[in-house]
């Protein structure tokens, strides 16, 4: 799922979501909320954001998690030091001192609401909460399972280049580029040169594996965006 980059916006699209959507998890936290839930809540929503895809895993407080979900308001934090310093508290407990993206404050109807922007865990490392990866499933929180942590740790094999660059269009791609690379392609395979000069854009760069089915690739952006 693609959001904007409005919190307030975004935060309309998360209360739209299905009530089961393993990276998005929504408490009232009226007045207080346990740190060690907060930070298991942490590690699940960050290793259920790479494992769905998503560029954020996302806590918030103030909010119902009944459908439809309205905004109640929370105090969580709201004397100082507030918020300022739970992006230090959380990053003593989680791998490679992982925190919060960003936490926005909101006013919703009158009422607070907090949005916590979680970064989904690194590709072939889960995050972890006092050396624990968690995870969900559905309404659940618990360790993650042995084969969603197995999904993870698989990824630093992977070639992350190679991937599909959601968004990007052929037109994301530099025409002087794309020629010398045409030409370069030909240099090297010169047994193929008739044929690579009847091949139009689309054809050579899925030739060239640049494009999957005319998708644009991480690498083509990097070598001819």
């Amino acid at each position: 799922m693609t959001l904007g980059h409005d919190p307030e916006i975004v935060l309309r699209e998360l209360m739209s979501l299905p009530a089961e959507t393993e990276w998005a998890e929504f408490k009232e936290a009226k007045s207080n909320f346990d740190f060690n839930e907060l930070g298991r809540y942490f590690s699940a929503l960050s290793n259920e954001a790479n494992l769905n895809g998503q560029s954020a895993g996302w806590l918030i407080f103030g909010v119902t998690d009944r459908s439809p979900r309205q905004s109640v308001g929370t105090h969580y934090r709201h004397q100082k030091p507030g918020l300022e310093k739970l992006k230090r508290d959380i990053s003593k407990h989680t791998n490679h001192q992982t925190t919060f993206n960003q936490i926005h404050e909101l006013t919703i109807e009158g009422r607070r609401v907090i949005m916590f922007q979680i970064p989904p865990a690194l590709r072939g490392v889960p995050t972890t909460w006092d050396g624990i990866a968690y995870g969900r499933i559905h309404d659940s929180l618990g360790p993650l399972s042995l084969h969603e942590i197995e999904r993870i740790r698989r990824q630093a094999a992977e070639d992350w280049s190679a991937g599909i660059c959601e968004g990007a269009t052929l037109d994301d791609l530099d025409n002087q580029a794309v020629a010398l690379a045409h030409e370069n392609f030909t240099k090297k395979h010169p047994g193929l040169a008739k044929e690579v000069a009847r091949w139009d854009k689309t054809t050579f760069l899925n030739k060239a594996k640049l494009c999957i089915s005319g998708r644009v690739t991480r690498a083509a952006i990097i070598l001819l965006g």
